[in-house]
Formats: structure tokens, C-alpha cells, sequence
């Protein structure tokens, strides 16, 4: 064994360890600190935004709860179906599958017609196939989720002038779903017609809030909850939620700015090798043509594209923040 095996080893043996005494570290002192203290001022707080704060902190952390893995509560093909609908497409699950082997075979068919190993062929049709329709549809839900959360303050406005000039709760909801456009006008849309055929509104926005999954449309959902079992004024109420839910999407943007830069560099890096790959390729096929058929060169290149992998998760990880 040489040096440079040697070296390499090494090398790999210390950010292996470095990597596990970060995921085993402990919490931070300051932190835990902090949140005890928040804590208490939460709990003999007597102001309405503080106890606001407090019921939204707890959807939040029952978010986080929902999002681990539980084989008995769904099935794949549920989720997936959920998935497709909080797009905002009429597609169904057998268009979906479709589209993953159509896109499958021709990559497969791609790489095989370029002298890769069958193996090789049908790791990457497979890869390419299904991995690419989940981020395109990953991505079109985050765009309307972004939509949604972006002009959903303004439709809780909408509700309460509506409150306030006496219409009743489903009233001002089948206003807010004829006067706003985009998703948060089809979601009240949904909440109407569930009214109609007899659902309650709180089975009616519990079903959207599932679907919808995420922490403003929930808020929304409790503060009515509560409203219905403490009374109150609900008006101002939701005004309240309002001009959390605006401060808390200007947090978020603030935190976008900032992060910036950081994920500037983690695109940068992350694409820089597929790049590079490209256009030697382009200029030179046979220099990198053995990275298709030479069985050392595609171990090695699976074995970078698995760290490559590790780092930009990391990457990810450290640039993205849950407000």
C-alpha cells in the first residue's frame, strides 16, 4: 500500500469521525436556556400575541412530529395521490407511472446504446426515471405552497371586513373563495362545496389543512377551533393572525437574504463537476469514455457521486431554517 492509498484512507477514516461526533453532539446550553425561557413567558403571559406565538409554536412542532415516517397511518400510494393533488394538477397515479417509465426506458435505452454495462443502464434509467418526475412534482408544490402562504394574509383580511359587516364565518369563507384567485381561492372553494353536501367547517378545513400541510392554513384552523370553545371576537382575532402571519413571511425573507449567499456556493459547488464532465465530454469523448464501461472508473464514480451527495445534504442542512 502506498502513500497515497494511505493518505486517502486516512483522510476518509477523519471525516467519517468528524462526521459522527456531529451527529451525536449534544444539544447547546444557550439554546436549550432560551427555550426554557420562552417557555415561561408563554405560559404566565396574559397577552394575546403570546399566546398566539404559543399555539403556533405548537403546530409547528406537531409539523415535525407528522413528517416522520409511519407506515401505519398511509400507504405509499396515498401519499403519492396526495402528493399529485397538492400540485394543483388533475393527474392521477397512472399517468404518473407513465411518465416514470416512459423516461426510464429512454435513458436506459440511452445509456445502453452508448456501450454502458446493463447494470449501469438500468441503475440509471431507474434513477433518472422516478427520481426526476418526484422533484418536478417536489417542485411545483413548493411553488403553489408559496403562492398559497403569500396571499393567504390578505384573504384572512378579506374575512374579517366580512365578520365585521355581520356576515357569518361560512358566509365570508364563500366570499374568499368567488374573490381570490389562485390556490387560496380553490382550497375555500373545496371548503364550500365539503359545507354544502353536509361536512362541519371543522372536518371541511381539517381535510385542507391535511392536504395543504403547512403551518399558516393550520394556525388559521386553531384559532377558529378556539374561537368556537372560548368565544370571543373573532375579527380581531384573525387580525391578529394576519399580522403574525405577514411578519412571519417577512421573517422568512429576511432569513432567504441572508442565507443567500450560502446557497449560491452550495449550487456552485455541487454543479461544478457535472459541468466540468459535460464539456470535457463534449470536447473529448474517448478521455472520459471509460467512466461508462471500465468497471474501476464507474465504482469511483458512484463512489463521488455518493460523498457528493453526502456534502450537498449537509450543505442544505446547514442553509435551511424552520421558521
Amino acid at each position: 500500500m502506498d502513500m497515497m492509498q494511505i493518505t486517502i484512507i486516512g483522510v476518509g477514516v477523519i471525516t467519517f469521525l468528524l462526521l459522527v461526533i456531529f451527529a451525536f453532539a449534544g444539544p447547546s446550553v444557550a439554546t436549550a436556556k432560551t427555550k426554557r425561557l420562552e417557555k415561561m413567558r408563554f405560559r404566565h403571559s396574559d397577552s394575546t400575541n403570546s399566546k398566539m406565538e404559543a399555539q403556533m409554536k405548537k403546530v409547528v412542532s406537531a409539523r415535525r412530529k407528522n413528517h416522520r415516517p409511519s407506515g401505519l397511518k398511509q400507504s405509499r400510494m396515498d401519499r403519492l395521490a396526495i402528493r399529485l393533488d397538492r400540485t394543483g394538477r388533475k393527474w392521477t397515479i397512472p399517468q404518473f407511472f407513465y411518465v416514470c417509465s416512459g423516461l426510464a426506458t429512454i435513458v436506459a435505452a440511452g445509456l445502453y446504446f452508448k456501450g454502458a454495462p446493463l447494470l449501469l443502464c438500468l441503475f440509471g434509467g431507474t434513477a433518472i426515471g422516478f427520481g426526476f418526475p418526484h422533484m418536478a412534482v417536489g417542485f411545483l408544490i413548493k411553488k403553489r405552497v408559496a403562492k398559497f402562504t403569500a396571499s393567504f394574509p390578505d384573504a384572512i383580511e378579506l374575512l374579517v371586513r366580512g365578520l365585521r359587516s355581520g356576515l357569518p364565518v361560512t358566509e365570508t369563507i364563500g366570499v374568499v373563495a368567488k374573490e381570490v384567485d389562485g390556490p387560496v381561492g380553490e382550497e375555500f372553494t373545496k371548503v364550500v362545496d365539503r359545507i354544502k353536501i353536509g361536512r362541519t367547517m371543522e372536518d371541511a378545513l381539517g381535510e385542507s389543512a391535511k392536504r395543504l400541510d403547512t403551518p399558516e392554513f393550520k394556525f388559521f384552523c386553531i384559532t377558529l377551533a378556539i374561537q368556537r370553545e372560548t368565544g370571543g371576537n373573532l375579527a380581531e382575532t384573525l387580525a391578529n393572525l394576519a399580522d403574525v402571519l405577514r411578519k412571519r413571511s417577512q421573517m422568512k425573507l429576511k432569513i432567504k437574504a441572508m442565507s443567500s449567499e450560502s446557497k449560491a456556493s452550495a449550487y456552485i459547488v455541487g454543479s461544478l463537476p457535472f459541468i466540468v464532465f459535460a464539456l470535457v465530454y463534449s470536447v473529448n469523448p474517448t478521455y472520459l469514455a471509460g467512466f461508462f464501461f471500465e468497471e474501476r472508473l464507474i465504482i469511483a464514480g458512484l463512489g463521488g457521486l455518493t460523498w457528493m451527495s453526502i456534502g450537498v445534504f449537509i450543505m442544505a442542512k446547514m442553509v435551511n431554517f424552520e421558521i
